[in-house]
């Protein structure tokens, strides 16, 4: 049985929400606008930068998968310090910026933030 303590304790501290396909796509393309990453990258930055959203491993690699067949963003092999083996790391295509701007305002919008200026 439910408490009203239960409920207010639900508010106070919700349990977190997880992206879907279409938000991954937009949270994805907005990190990408700031710098390459990867995968286990992009969903250890949207848990520190947005601690009340997750993101699962199926449905990142599905919006990497999507942007990738699109030719939104390409794929290239990279050693990063620290790490024993080369990571995928993913970047947006040049003719796709634009696009990739406006989805990611989509996120910003979203998530509450104001969008971030690409360092690119």
């Amino acid at each position: 049985m439910t408490t009203f303590d239960e409920i207010y304790q639900f508010f106070r501290n919700p349990p977190p929400f997880y992206l879907n396909k279409e938000l991954a796509v937009c949270y994805v393309l907005a990190v990408l606008l700031r710098r390459d990453s990867y995968g286990t990258e992009l969903i250890s930055l949207l848990e520190h930068e947005y601690p009340n959203y997750r993101l699962s491993d199926t449905v990142l690699y599905s919006a990497l998968k999507f942007l990738e067949d699109a030719n939104a963003i390409t794929g290239y092999w990279k050693k990063v310090e620290g790490r024993g083996r080369p990571r995928r790391m993913y970047q947006i295509c040049p003719d796709w910026q634009q696009q990739a701007q406006e989805l990611s305002r989509l996120w910003y919008g979203y998530a509450g933030r104001p969008a971030q200026v690409s360092q690119q």
